[in-house]
């Protein structure tokens, strides 16, 4: 019977999700978290490895002497030496498009915190701001309404064209660049633009790009210098696109206005990082694709993957 072995299950499912329709493949190992010095321990003598963050680098691969597929719980595969597994063939399957309206509800979620400082005012009400107020009315922040400001994404696709969806529902201007341009003739107020574009006339920037060599640290203090003043810039997208140490000091400088992260270039974020303490800075921790929703679609295609594999066409590759 084949060993199907589940480095890092806990964030995929803490609990309120099953494993069971694992055992109909083989017997099943699970393990919440594999620290490094685990991991070839316990894959070694694996038919089938499952993974989201925990990384199998081509010397651990080269000691899964056994192993026959590799099963990701993220679209993002570049935790696997997936170029190394193709050598050895080793099919590796991700989970595409299961999050993007979770994500794109995520950006919206900043976007409105930004904005209207709800996190901030509901606080201020509940220690006494408004009952020690002379006025019927007050804020803590400048409010904004984005109807008519410009929103600039940056890579258009599935994801970036449903944060789109949601601008245009606001009745905001978009701008969008992208390595690929298609037709985007039936949206109202779009631009393809620049770079250098859409950072001098976007309000809002938003980034939804892969993470490769081109975009690794492009964030950095000469994208910011193009940027407003006035601008936030929201990442949900990977957290080596942003150089942190000058977006904390753009903000801190008030270059930008503000900033909102999902995702860090570390994970869980070391007690130094600069965002940590930045001006104006919203950091959740890697939260946009874990509602119980998206979580039970994402299984829903790690199904869809073991039964093709199983079947012998396996779907979702990323290597072959």
């Amino acid at each position: 019977m084949p060993k199907i072995v589940i480095l890092d299950a806990y964030t995929t499912n803490p609990g309120d999700l099953s494993w069971d329709w694992l055992n109909q493949y083989g017997e099943t190992e699970i393990f919440d978290r594999t620290p490094c010095d685990k991991i070839t321990e316990r894959v070694k003598d694996a038919d089938v490895v499952i993974t989201n963050k925990t990384p199998l680098t081509a010397e651990t691969i080269d000691k899964m002497e056994k192993c026959r597929f590799i099963a990701l719980l993220s679209t993002g595969y570049n935790i696997v030496d997936w170029e190394y597994a193709a050598k050895k063939g080793i099919p590796v399957s991700n989970i595409p498009t299961y999050s993007t309206m979770a994500v794109a509800q995520l950006v919206f979620a900043f976007i409105s915190e930004l904005c209207n400082g709800v996190g901030l005012h509901s606080a201020d009400v509940r220690n006494g701001g408004w009952s020690n107020c002379p006025d019927f009315c007050y804020w803590k922040q400048p409010l904004t309404e984005l109807c008519g400001k410009t929103i600039g994404i940056i890579g258009f696709g599935k994801i970036g064209q449903a944060v789109a969806d949601i601008a245009g529902a606001y009745k905001m201007n978009i701008l969008a660049v992208s390595g690929h341009e298609t037709d985007q003739s039936d949206r109202k107020n779009f631009k393809w633009a620049s770079l250098d574009g859409l950072l001098r006339n976007s309000d809002i920037i938003t980034l939804h790009c892969p993470l490769t060599e081109q975009t690794t640290d492009m964030v950095n203090s000469e994208f910011l210098s193009k940027c407003k003043p006035s601008a936030f810039v929201i990442n949900t997208s990977r957290g080596p696109v942003v150089d942190e140490k000058a977006l904390a000091d753009a903000l801190n400088s008030g270059r930008i206005a503000g900033a909102a992260v999902d995702v860090l270039s570390t994970e869980p974020p070391k007690s130094d990082n600069p965002l940590l303490s930045a001006k104006n800075c919203y950091i959740t921790p890697h939260i946009a694709w874990a509602g119980y929703e998206t979580r039970q679609r994402l299984m829903g295609v790690l199904k869809e993957n073991f039964k093709a594999f199983f079947d012998g066409k396996p779907i979702n590759t990323v290597n072959m």
